[in-house]
């Protein structure tokens, strides 16, 4: 989307959001953000849309951030702190540069060896997993085939047409064993979501969709930190605390490089503690 800011992008999602929840922007009284060019986006926010919330929240983790606010935004509403709740996030990265724009650096341990961020923990960790479990560049290049499979499937996506397991591997290596079939594409977009209480989502324009549960962690930040490369908090969090309907045919979960696509593990079977009740609810 050539011509927007990354905030102009975001703002035009969140007034659609807004609007889309039979909700006007006045209601709004948290925002939730985290935004590639700018560390004070929660600020920058609330100035762009002339609101002054109770709450702002900025949490940086990556492409989990979001998840992370939905968590935070239930608990606040559940405790009577907030009314409703803005999740926003937008990027203008492929117009404004067509490479990954961040502000984040290495420590002093790691810079010495140049790493390109994020793609050198991720050649790491995916070294390691073929070396302990028998992972395969085909095994990798399967989530690629998939997502383009999907991706014919939307018009809007980014990167269509053919794709074939002989292209991804031939394509060009990146950081080994990563190939360039094997990484994020960088692309603009915006999205956002409105978080209110089950009770009063009930009487807005569009169907409930409960936030049955929520959980986060962090075990570190730099991978050559990580006593296990192979595997993340999510195992952690994820153990006694979700139990899937025996129906539930399966999860999904969001795709970046192929190897954190390949190494999620189904944990459905190995937990036995009951969601919590919905206390939030997604408009």
């Amino acid at each position: 989307m050539p011509g927007f800011t990354s905030m102009e992008l975001t703002a035009q999602a969140a007034l659609l959001a807004v609007r889309d929840a039979g909700l006007t922007l006045p209601e709004v009284d948290a925002l939730f953000i985290c935004q590639p060019d700018d560390f004070f986006s929660g600020l920058s926010f609330a100035e762009y849309l002339g609101l002054q919330p109770r709450y702002t929240d900025n949490n940086r983790t990556g492409g989990s951030a979001f998840m992370s606010h939905i968590a935070v935004a239930a608990m606040m509403l559940d405790a009577g702190y907030i009314d409703c709740a803005l999740i926003a996030y937008g990027s203008n990265q492929r117009s404004n540069g067509g490479k990954l724009a961040t502000r984040i650096s290495s420590n002093q341990w790691d810079a010495p060896y140049a790493p390109l961020f994020p793609l050198t923990s991720y050649a790491l960790a995916t070294a390691r997993h073929m070396h302990e479990f028998g992972t395969t560049r085909e095994d990798l290049a399967a989530v690629a085939l998939s997502a383009r499979a999907w991706a014919n499937t939307n018009p809007e996506a980014f990167a269509k047409g053919p794709l074939t397991l002989e292209d991804c591997l031939s394509a060009r290596m990146v950081s080994t064993p990563i190939s360039v079939r094997d990484c994020c594409l960088v692309t603009d977009g915006a999205a956002a979501i409105v978080l209110t209480r089950t009770t009063r989502a009930r009487d807005l324009a569009k169907r409930v969709v409960p936030v049955l549960g929520a959980a986060a962690a962090t075990w570190w930040n730099s991978i050559a930190q990580a006593p296990d490369v192979t595997v993340t908090a999510a195992s952690d969090r994820a153990r006694g605390r979700w139990r899937w309907p025996a129906s539930y045919p399966g999860t999904s979960a969001r795709r970046s490089f192929t190897m954190p696509s390949r190494s999620i593990r189904s944990f459905s079977s190995k937990t036995s503690a009951s969601a919590p009740r919905a206390k939030a609810a997604v408009s």
